[in-house]
């Protein structure tokens, strides 16, 4: 059968396949971004207009795409209704981008590590990855500056706030350089945010392009996170000039958005019980943050480094004695613990053994601490058959 050619480049998910792995009732997963199921708030649909069930505009709702322009220019993004796109999730806007820009040996600049699901969506096309190492407050702007002098790529592709998988937060003075430096080599942005609004810790975070001057730029973001993942309604904010095109590669692909999940993010967003279910949800998962943060000092201290993070739903771990941690998702399932190897977030995963990504949202406190230990015992199982 002739298959064209990218579908040589087609790779499954891991998460997925983990997450597939991890559906009996006895596994705890700590592999999947999954939102807490006692936090996903009860929808109302009895007020919903019978006309939501027909056909709908490509761009999305028109009060939708109002209500998100106004929140996003609440954030300094500049912006108005015209440039809202409403998308199947924002894992589209990547599918999206990746049509819009990358041919076979295109360069796209992405972050060491980065989204996992990113780098699947732009390898199918064909894309040429350029990794920039993360610090703790951001990219390695050295590296940036160097990426961007030798490469010149299609676009960059960063998520500041609170990154997947590593749970960094960039800095003020990261976000202005990066902004700068994008600006200087006139290199698009594609800026994903779904974990914005999972902040825990004070601290400023306003994107990167409300601080661009020239180059052009797609923001994007989705409720899955906040809402119900279920409803699959995302959106991405674009500048003029690639808006249109954006447009109609939605077009192609599925004519408009679910407009019944559309119907309901729109009686929610910019609401004041949506801001209180905000506020209920950072305070949830600030405690389940801390709760890890204890269970891991208790069992991973002498085993891994990490930071803990300000926000979203993540930590990151580096093995202090590296090994490559998808050789332990057998033994770990064996013991009905979950997890996501770090190896596949970097363009290069044999080079970069020995990271973990763990998830604090979805486990309940008082079973953290036997998962952790479990998965622990693992690790040093496999350590010592290294060593031996």
């Amino acid at each position: 059968m002739a298959f064209s050619e990218r579908i040589a480049r087609l790779k499954s998910s891991l998460i997925r396949e983990i997450l597939s792995a991890a559906q009996r009732p006895e596994v705890m997963s700590f592999a999947g971004g999954l939102p807490a199921e006692p936090m996903l708030p009860k929808v109302d649909w009895a007020q919903m207009p019978a006309n939501i069930g027909q056909y709908g505009m490509s761009e999305g709702e028109p009060e939708l795409r109002e209500v998100i322009a106004a929140e996003a220019r609440a954030l300094g993004v500049p912006c108005d209704a015209s440039q809202v796109l409403i998308v199947s999730g924002s894992q589209q806007t990547l599918d999206l981008v990746s049509k819009l820009f990358i041919d076979p040996g295109t360069e796209v600049l992405v972050e060491a590590p980065t989204y996992l699901a990113a780098l699947q969506a732009f390898q199918l096309f064909g894309a040429d990855c350029i990794a920039v190492p993360q610090e703790a407050d951001g990219p390695e702007l050295a590296a940036l500056r160097q990426r961007l002098e030798k490469h010149k790529p299609a676009f960059a592709y960063l998520i500041p706030t609170f990154q997947n998988p590593s749970a960094v937060r960039y800095s003020e003075a990261k976000r202005d350089a990066v902004a700068a430096l994008l600006d200087e080599f006139g290199v698009t942005l594609i800026e994903d945010e779904p974990y914005r609004e999972l902040v825990f810790d004070e601290g400023s975070a306003t994107p990167i392009v409300s601080r661009l001057q020239k180059a052009s730029w797609v923001y994007t973001g989705t409720v899955s996170k906040t809402l119900l993942p279920g409803l699959r309604v995302g959106y991405l904010i674009a500048t003029p000039d690639l808006y249109p095109h954006l447009l109609r590669l939605k077009q192609s692909a599925d004519l408009h958005t679910n407009r019944i999940g559309q119907w309901q993010a729109l009686q929610w967003l910019g609401s004041q019980h949506y801001r209180d279910h905000l506020a209920q949800l950072r305070q949830f998962y600030r405690l389940r943050r801390d709760a890890m943060q204890a269970a891991l000092l208790e069992h991973f201290a002498d085993l891994a480094d990490w930071e803990i993070p300000q926000g979203g739903l993540f930590f990151w771990l580096t093995l202090k004695q590296p090994l490559d941690t998808r050789t332990l998702l057998g033994p770990a399932l064996a013991q009905n613990i979950a997890f996501m190897p770090g190896e596949p977030f970097f363009i290069d995963p044999d080079q970069n053994p020995g990271h973990l990504r763990l998830n604090f949202s979805h486990v309940a406190p008082e079973r953290l601490s036997e998962g952790l230990q479990r998965l622990a015992g693992v690790i040093r199982v496999a350590q010592a058959e290294v060593a031996a």
